[in-house]
């Protein structure tokens, strides 16, 4: 008797195929994640808040304090940092719009210079006028007041976060049983969220470290070139700085504005050497190596996760970009044995190959 042939197993999809599938599973879900974004966004600012002020419960462990005292101190402190952001954007917005409005007449003196200035080099009637629309004190004062409006306006939609902060906290506390209820059996998983985690954490300290360096810098050259307020553009460029690579010409805006009513050209310029010398030498240069090497994101994904996160999810995809991307790499890429190529372009330097000499554990002998 002939022995049957065995069955031809049917072809796997190629490479091109399933590439072209996953791009459009990840399309699916990023359009999900677009259109609830005002969910999505609170919902990730909470986890995060809870991630980064988790440390805080070890020590009262430590004393062995009751569970919900360490839980009771997350809360807090996750609503301390909350507020204070919050409370440092107000104060920025609303210091801006009343110091637009105390030299209005000044700032339009210096319009009508500026004009003048564009018209004699040639610039035509139309980029001029658009040039006095932007410049207009009216339009400042109702930009400054609309950022602190909208400000005021996100705190207040984004009030549940308080909500979801208590419970994420309460339950923080339960999870970290996971690893002796579950024992060997969820330890390489358990190992991935304890890695992003102490990602995060470490992100968020770089830039608020190198935010008050930016701030005490910035805010004592304001200070000796008499620009107003200089306090209020310290503190902003402390906040800015957790926005990366772009953060700083958010805070360069109002005291360069400032800087040309009070002093003119002269100060403009002095106020934007500054901000340029200090800022991009620690923010955009030296900074971007310390938060790759805290969190290995290659330079290049950490700028671009700025811009899309921000398109996903609105403004605060720019503060929590490092963050969700850090997830969705550990989400996708870390579990997949195959995904060494792509978690090392993605800065990750623990991402070696297999040693080809090693035997393959899935063959058989």
């Amino acid at each position: 008797m002939t022995r049957a042939e065995p069955a031809v197993p049917s072809p796997a999809l190629s490479p091109t195929i399933r590439t072209l599938i996953a791009l459009a599973a990840a399309v699916i879900v990023l359009a999900g994640v677009y259109f609830a974004r005002e969910l999505v966004g609170p919902l990730a600012l909470a986890i995060v808040l809870v991630v980064i002020c988790e440390p805080i419960r070890r020590p009262l462990e430590r004393r062995n304090w009751p569970r919900w005292t360490g839980t009771t101190a997350v809360i807090v402190l996750a609503y301390l940092v909350l507020l204070a952001m919050g409370a440092l954007l107000w104060l920025a917005g609303t210091q801006f719009a009343r110091l637009v409005r105390e030299f209005s007449d000044e700032l339009r003196d210096s319009v009508q210079s500026v004009l003048a200035w564009l018209t004699s080099v040639g610039l035509d009637q139309e980029a001029a006028d658009a040039t006095s629309s932007v410049l207009d004190p009216e339009t400042l004062v109702s930009l400054a007041s609309s950022l602190g409006g909208t400000i005021l306006g996100v705190a207040t939609a984004l009030f549940f976060v308080f909500a979801y902060i208590i419970f994420m906290a309460a339950d923080a506390a339960r999870y970290r049983d996971a690893g002796r209820v579950f024992g060997p059996t969820k330890a390489p998983t358990l190992s991935r969220i304890t890695h992003l985690n102490s990602g995060v954490r470490r992100y968020y300290v770089v830039n608020a470290s190198f935010g008050a360096i930016v701030a005490v810098i910035d805010g004592f050259a304001l200070l000796w070139l008499g620009v107003p307020a200089p306090l209020v553009w310290a503190i902003l460029a402390f906040v800015t700085n957790f926005v990366p690579n772009i953060g700083f010409v958010l805070g360069l805006i109002p005291p360069a504005v400032l800087g040309f009513v009070v002093g003119g050209w002269p100060m403009l310029l002095a106020v934007i050497a500054i901000y340029c010398v200090v800022n991009v030498v620690l923010q955009v240069l030296v900074q971007p190596k310390f938060v790759s090497d805290a969190v290995d994101l290659s330079l290049t994904l950490s700028f671009f996760s700025v811009i899309f996160w921000t398109f996903v999810i609105g403004p605060l995809g720019a503060i929590l970009s490092i963050p969700l991307t850090l997830f969705v790499r550990t989400l996708v890429l870390e579990g997949d044995p195959g995904s060494h190529w792509l978690r090392w372009l993605s800065g990750d330097r623990s991402a070696v190959p297999p040693d080809p000499r090693s035997p393959d554990p899935r063959r058989r002998s």
